[in-house]
């Protein structure tokens, strides 16, 4: 889950009044500019709840900064409020009634609007009153004027704006909603914190960033994605043990894999740049740091320390009272400073337990996203914002390092060919290891360490019983499914997202009815005599690119959630959605076909049709 407060150094989201929304990383001391809403300093919003509105207040004479104010939600939606009692006020009322031309302006508003003609009050105020005869347009100039020198966090603006239109009067209740409604979104200093979970960077990846960086995948098809593969929370992790090698040891002393404990594990194609990985992830529970851990280490901590120095005798000496009068004026000091900082937990002293041995795994054998990718190292740059960097040496403790997994497709098809796998690792004595340099000794154990972690990584990948397939990938998914399906258990499901409808069509094809009908018949030359195993990693031919018995329930879906303006004989979708690839799911089911010739057996009655033939008679 999500923190519940802003912590230092993670990514927000900033939804600023226009609907634009800014992807920041919020870095204690420094300044977050917002363009024309202002600039203010981060350490303003740390430790402060999710999900509050705050406004960018003017700067004081005697400070360089701006301060926020926190937006109460009365004030948020005052116009709602103010329209449920104008129909409490007069319930007979209907539409087309004045009192529906009221709108309320926020609390402390300068201005006042009376239209001259109705009476109605149009915005709201008890400090001061504007001369209603001042109705004409204000020029571009004088807007920029008004904003370099205005107030009140940009509510001058607008309400001057509409005290000088000309036919405000003319307009009906809907129309000077939406009127109003545009200028505040235009001048109004206001911004709202939101965490960064995967459908808000998906959506200000696709309407503000590149879209073919995440392949055009829209929230909604993500969630697709991730019912269809049936991601979901593995089980509890279980580690596998220290073998406790010596340097002296080889790969003889490695951890034997356990294909028992492996469970709960789904394999993924991601050329997302790691969107699709961090979607999982959410659906499984490993994306998000566990809140308040080193907060409530850092309280037991303290409590200790107290009771220790509770505990401790006290000795007397003629210093004390020398010491008690520093101690008060050092308190005095503290309580007159108009200084404030944010509270610092004390440092954790360092776990004094014994280190893992170089071949001990870290991984977790449940629980976890196998990474499959074509290159030296993956792409998942995007898990940057939830910080996590995969090509971290030493990466602080994060969820995803137990329980994501990465190997290339050449270590899965021939691991014999890559030198990480195949070369045998580092040896010595430990007596050659005291003469040597810190430096080279540090690339010693990290060498084998490494050995360590690909022989599992690559050996628990080539057993198989993954629990689902998930690919979003340029790839041909018939390349991928060549080489994945024998990996999945019986009855795992497969979801592969493309932006475009041919790929996916072309690999529906390969396990439709006739091809099926064709491969159980018998008449297949190319696969007379071979055992079953041998049958589920088929090479492919040019009539069967795949074997059509190892998927069940092939379909292809697509979904689009679309925004709609519902009013009064105006219903119509948001003309100004975005375009791009609507994107299509393939989905289906992994079989295990059975062995031998397949026969109906039963008992079954032949019933006999006798037809009556009748003959003309002779003559």
């Amino acid at each position: 889950m999500h923190h519940s407060v802003i912590k230092p150094n993670s990514w927000v989201a900033l939804k600023l009044p226009s609907g634009v929304t800014r992807v920041i990383q919020v870095t204690p001391n420094t300044s977050i500019s917002l363009g024309k809403y202002g600039t203010f300093p981060a350490n303003l919003i740390l430790e402060r709840p999710y999900y509050l509105t705050f406004e960018v207040q003017d700067k004081l004479p005697e400070e360089s900064f701006s301060r926020l104010r926190v937006v109460p939600p009365s004030e948020l939606y005052a116009d709602v409020f103010a329209e449920e009692d104008a129909e409490c006020a007069n319930p007979a009322a209907g539409p087309g009634s004045n009192n529906d031309a009221v709108i309320a302006t926020a609390a402390g508003e300068e201005f006042s609007l009376v239209d001259a003609e109705s009476g109605n009050v149009i915005a709201r105020s008890t400090q001061e009153v504007i001369d209603e005869n001042a109705r004409q347009k204000l020029t571009q100039a004088e807007i920029e004027e008004l904003k370099r020198d205005g107030t009140n966090a940009g509510k001058d603006v607008i309400a001057k704006l509409l005290l000088s239109h000309a036919a405000l009067d003319q307009k009906t209740s809907f129309s000077l909603s939406k009127y109003k409604l545009l200028k505040t979104k235009k001048y109004i200093r206001r911004f709202q914190v939101l965490p960064i979970d995967v459908p808000t960077f998906s959506n200000w990846q696709l309407e503000e960033r590149d879209a073919s960086k995440i392949l055009d995948i829209r929230a909604e098809m993500m969630g697709l994605v991730g019912c269809w593969g049936n991601v979901h929370y593995g089980g509890a992790d279980v580690f596998l043990e220290d073998p406790k090698a010596t340097t002296e040891q080889g790969e003889e002393a490695l951890a034997p894999l356990q294909e028992d404990l492996l469970a709960g594990r789904w394999l993924v194609v991601d050329d997302t740049g790691g969107l699709l990985v961090a979607a999982m992830a959410e659906r499984m529970g490993v994306l998000y740091k566990e809140d308040d851990e080193t907060e409530e280490a850092a309280e037991e901590e303290e409590a200790t320390e107290k009771a220790e120095e509770e505990t401790e005798p006290k000795q007397e000496s003629d210093t004390t009272s020398q010491k008690d009068t520093e101690m008060i004026d050092g308190q005095q000091q503290a309580a007159t400073s108009e200084t404030t900082t944010l509270p610092r937990h004390p440092k954790r002293p360092r776990d004094n337990k014994p280190r893992d041995s170089d071949f001990a795994v870290p991984f977790s054998q449940t629980n976890t996203i196998t990474v499959l990718h074509g290159a030296s190292q993956p792409n998942l740059s995007f898990l940057n914002y939830w910080n996590f960097d995969v090509t971290a040496p030493q990466h602080p403790p994060h969820p995803l390092l137990n329980h994501l997994l990465t190997l290339s497709w050449l270590q899965l098809l021939k691991p014999e060919l890559d030198t990480s796998y195949s070369t045998p690792p580092l040896t010595a004595d430990p007596e050659t290891l005291s003469t040597w340099k810190p430096s080279r000794r540090g690339n010693f154990h990290r060498k084998r360490r490494r050995y360590a972690r690909v022989r599992h990584i690559v050996d628990s990948t080539r057993a198989g019983n993954f629990s689902g397939l998930v690919c979003a990938s340029t790839m041909d998914p018939i390349s991928i499914l060549k080489h994945a399906l024998p990996l999945l258990a019986g009855g795992a499901p497969v979801a592969i997202y493309s932006p475009s409808l041919e790929p996916l069509a072309t690999l529906a094809d390969c396990f439709s009815v006739a091809r099926r009908t064709a491969w159980n018949s018998g008449h297949v030359a190319e696969i007379q005599g071979k055992t079953a195993e041998e049958l589920e990693k088929w090479e492919g031919s040019e009539q069967f690119p795949l074997n059509p018995t190892l998927l069940l329930g092939t379909s292809i879906q697509t979904s689009r959630a679309r925004r709609w303006q519902v009013l009064p004989g105006r219903t119509h979708p948001l003309m100004t959605e975005r375009g791009g690839a609507d994107g299509y799911i393939f989905t289906g089911w992994r079989a295990k076909p059975a062995e031998g010739k397949i026969a109906a057996k039963g008992k079954f009655k032949r019933r006999k049709v006798e037809e009556s033939v009748s003959t003309p008679a002779s003559a």
